[in-house]
């Protein structure tokens, strides 16, 4: 999957908003149809959404949508309406392990089906928010379809109240949960993607905030404001003072190699060819797809 940085939340019942996604600077939107719409609008910003991912694919906006689930099912109302050719993929909310994400994925199989749209090509988001889901986070990551985890602790939201645990700026409460995440996500060659930063005016909390998640290791950010994807893309992504360290250190490395070692001192540090793959990993990423 190609990485996402910056996920930008955009509620589905805000048509400005949602016109103005691709000049937001996120690498991809989630068009919401849960939480930020209120209960009278819903029918209102499905109609809504299904209308504009054509002419957002059409744009260049990678585009997913966020759909609405009961205690029961997901909503069927909402995938038949959004599933369509320009869409990349679904949000998953609060599945409580895999066997709510195997279930969407009949509901999205039928719904490809039924709207003429190539079989499999939807992609699935599960926003990790049980504790059941994150014990399971391996086996969710593992789901046909699934391309990223989102493992986001947002300030008195629903995995802060399901864990019983305050939340705190320097994350301490969620740091396993994320690193869980992580784990599970990288372990099955899918995407960890952080978040969320409530306080959106707040650039530098933003940016001490995302700054943790990327080095939990985590791949990208979701984010609740447009002024946020510049700052989030810039965590997300190698600077140029990065790069030269990490191109030093391949070079450094190839010119042992020539002279028949396989370590060397680089900067005062001691590599070997497995510092030298996590640069030329770092440099590869780093190059525009």
């Amino acid at each position: 999957m190609k990485p996402i940085r910056s996920f930008l939340f955009v509620p589905g019942n805000r048509e400005g908003w949602i016109d103005k996604c691709p000049t937001a600077g996120a690498d991809a939107v989630i068009l919401d149809l849960e939480d930020s719409v209120p209960e009278a609008d819903k029918q209102a910003a499905r109609a809504l959404v299904a209308g504009k991912i054509g002419a957002l694919a059409q744009r260049g906006q990678r585009t997913y949508v966020r759909i609405n689930r009961s205690p029961h099912l997901f909503s069927f109302e909402d995938l038949l309406a959004v599933v369509q050719p320009g869409l990349e993929g679904i949000v998953l909310p609060m599945p409580n392990g895999p066997e709510d994400i195997g279930l969407a994925t009949a509901l999205l199989s039928e719904c490809e089906l039924r709207n003429g749209v190539q079989a499999g090509s939807v992609g699935i988001v599960p926003a990790l928010e049980t504790p059941r889901s994150l014990q399971l986070a391996y086996e969710c990551a593992l789901c046909t379809r699934v391309t990223a985890l989102i493992g986001a602790s947002a300030k008195n939201a629903d995995l802060s109240r399901a864990m019983g645990f305050e939340w705190s700026e320097d994350s301490f409460e969620s740091i396993y949960l994320k690193s869980r995440t992580v784990m599970a996500a990288r372990a099955a060659g899918k995407l960890p993607i952080g978040g969320i930063w409530q306080q959106v005016h707040d650039l530098d909390g933003l940016r001490r905030y995302a700054t943790l998640n990327r080095r939990l290791g985590m791949s990208g950010e979701t984010i609740l404001h447009p002024s946020n994807a510049a700052v989030v893309n810039a965590i997300f992504s190698p600077s140029a003072r990065d790069l030269e360290y990490y191109q030093g250190i391949v070079a450094a490395f190839e010119q042992a190699e020539r002279a028949g070692r396989a370590s060397v001192m680089y900067a005062g540090e001691h590599i070997d060819a497995a510092h030298a793959e996590t640069a030329r990993a770092i440099l590869a990423s780093a190059k525009p797809t």
